[in-house]
């Protein structure tokens, strides 16, 4: 009975690429959440200070994660459990870790050697495209719709920038946000792909756009941080507000460029 729940909700959507359901769904947020806090309670214990450096050293293993996917869904890397959502966190977080440690503990400049060793992985993906050309066809098309789309979108969060406090000093969240709230738009609207995660999907049959990505993105993101704001007022940690930030902009980076990069790579 439980490995029929577990088959039905877990595996399959992952094995027939069905999509998210309210029971994965769930779980895999609580999962995420665990995660964050345990994540962060180690680099405390490290005493590995999360600032705007080490934000940008995470750079690269997130265009890892991104490009990875997307040659899974181009078939030059084979579909498992670890190379597709949300399996491919795992993948990633499990290969960042010691790439983090290990410069951590022998290396003065460590920041450095992690991201570098990131921008290795991201070479090898790039090797594997190239070896496997044979698989892709490439569709400029996309950038015909997305381009304009992503500019006006922008162009919407620095307006709102001059006129919501929030907004603006978290405004990197809301450009990466809208610049994954337009690969959907674009992908559902105008180049014949489907939503997978559940609510996006409900919504988007029921207004008949993908365009409803953007309200939505907007009053979550929003909120969150409105939520953070006031939990700082009473005194949370500072630091692990930013660790949550830092989660949310992988949040919005990742599925866009996986997205971004599958659609020019026409699968």
């Amino acid at each position: 009975m439980l490995r029929d729940f577990f088959e039905k909700y877990f595996v399959n959507p992952i094995k027939y690429n069905t999509g998210y359901n309210p029971v994965n769904t769930l779980t895999y947020a609580i999962i995420l959440g665990i995660a964050t806090i345990l994540v962060y309670k180690g680099l405390k214990k490290l005493k590995i200070k999360i600032d705007n450096a080490f934000f940008r050293a995470l750079v690269p293993y997130m265009i890892f994660g991104a490009f990875t996917r997307a040659l899974t869904d181009a078939s030059v890397f084979p579909r498992t459990y670890i190379t597709v959502s949300p399996g491919i966190y795992f993948l990633v977080s499990l290969i960042a870790t010691p790439a983090l440690l290990i410069p951590y503990k022998f290396f003065k400049d460590w920041r450095r050697v992690f991201s570098l060793f990131g921008w290795g992985l991201v070479l090898i993906d790039v090797a594997a495209l190239l070896v496997n050309l044979q698989k892709v066809t490439f569709n400029f098309q996309v950038l015909k719709y997305f381009i304009p789309f992503v500019t006006i979108a922008e162009v919407v969060i620095y307006l709102l920038t001059k006129k919501l406090s929030i907004v603006r000093d978290n405004s990197y969240l809301f450009y990466v946000h809208f610049y994954d709230a337009t690969t959907t738009f674009v992908g559902v609207d105008f180049m014949g792909y489907w939503e997978q995660h559940v609510v996006p999907r409900f919504l988007i049959g029921l207004t008949g756009t993908a365009a409803v990505m953007y309200v939505l993105k907007f009053v979550v993101l929003y909120t969150a941080l409105w939520i953070m704001v006031k939990l700082e007022e009473e005194g949370e940690e500072e630091e692990l507000l930013d660790f949550i930030k830092m989660v949310i902009f992988i949040l919005g980076f990742a599925p866009g460029t996986r997205n971004l990069l599958r659609m020019l790579m026409g699968v």
